[in-house]
């Protein structure tokens, strides 16, 4: 799989927020990394990153990332190394024999669900629940339509459902204008699309994902709550999975889920709808910290810990 948070569409965008991002590549390894601030000083985060095809690529990759922390005078690098020639239940022995430790929390999900679209679709259609393939296939009879887009401003079609969605639901989204600011940059480009679900031309659903060279992420996704009886969430995602299908492309990620073990896990509801597709479960190393400036590193995990203390 390639990730997009490691793809040179990501790094456009995050330029065009005005951040600076670093991107080097070697035999077998690669990375993108983003310049960030925190109380300890300048960081260097590569979100789901790097990557490196065996574990002496990655070794290079680290010494890259290193190299490049002490110059550009950052404190320490962050990563998640999800893909970096060893499996995620030995990354602890690995990471730690590098001078890598645990962030104080991940940056991005832990675990994630993902659909194979390997095969026909129809096989596809098969590993999911009865009620989704039932929905995908006869919603239209209820005079329900889907399309995707790659204009910009359609995403105000999105926005709107999420901020009723948060409304609804207590939850602070992101901004419209960092959203926005997705939507000019990847939708052009092709690295993004948007799908609405509409009834009789009005939409009532949208969802955003966003394409790497062989996977889908489904990103944001929100719906009119006028129309829940409709459950047009449900088709509008896989209308989202058969058009990546057509497309060529490998995956579909669904993003975070909860652990199984956690019922009351914040995120146990998502959870249940992303596992109603079919797909199985897949578990990252989560967020390590490089220390480069390791006195400065140290003085901020204690000034951290005291805070924590206090509270």
């Amino acid at each position: 799989m390639e990730f997009f948070l490691q793809t040179s569409a990501w790094a456009d965008f995050q330029r065009s927020l005005g951040r600076t991002v670093h991107q080097q590549s070697g035999p077998g390894w690669s990375f993108l990394a983003i310049e960030e601030k925190n109380p300890a000083g300048k960081v260097l985060y590569a979100p789901y990153g790097p990557v490196a095809d065996t574990l002496a690529a990655f070794d290079d990759a680290v010494a890259a990332l290193r190299a490049l922390a002490l110059k550009q005078r950052a404190v320490f690098v962050r990563m998640e190394p999800v893909d970096a020639g060893f499996p995620a239940a030995d990354a602890g022995t690995h990471l730690r024999a590098r001078g890598l430790q645990p962030a104080p929390s991940n940056q991005q999900p832990e675990l994630s669900w993902i659909v194979d679209l390997e095969g026909d679709f129809k096989d596809v259609l098969a590993g999911m629940k009865p009620t989704n393939r039932n929905l995908y296939r006869n919603i239209h009879k209820k005079g329900v339509t889907f399309r995707s887009s790659q204009d910009p401003e359609e995403i105000s079609i999105l926005l709107h459902f999420l901020h009723l969605t948060a409304a609804r639901n207590g939850f602070k989204p992101q901004s419209d204008d960092y959203l926005g600011s997705v939507a000019r940059s990847l939708l052009p480009a092709g690295a993004g699309t948007l799908f609405v679900a509409e009834l009789e031309g009005e939409p009532i659903a949208a969802a955003l994902a966003y394409d790497s060279a062989d996977t889908r992420t489904y990103a944001h996704a929100a719906l009119d709550d006028a129309h829940r009886k409709l459950s047009a969430g449900i088709p509008l995602l896989v209308t989202l999975m058969a058009d990546a299908k057509e497309k060529g492309l490998k995956y579909v990620d669904l993003w975070g889920v909860a652990p199984e073990d956690q019922p009351d896990h914040k995120w146990a509801g998502f959870t249940a709808f992303k596992k109603s597709f079919g797909g199985s479960e897949v578990a990252y190393p989560g967020t390590w910290d490089l220390p480069v400036n390791k006195l400065r590193y140290g003085a901020y995990q204690l000034a951290r810990k005291l805070r924590e203390k206090l509270r």
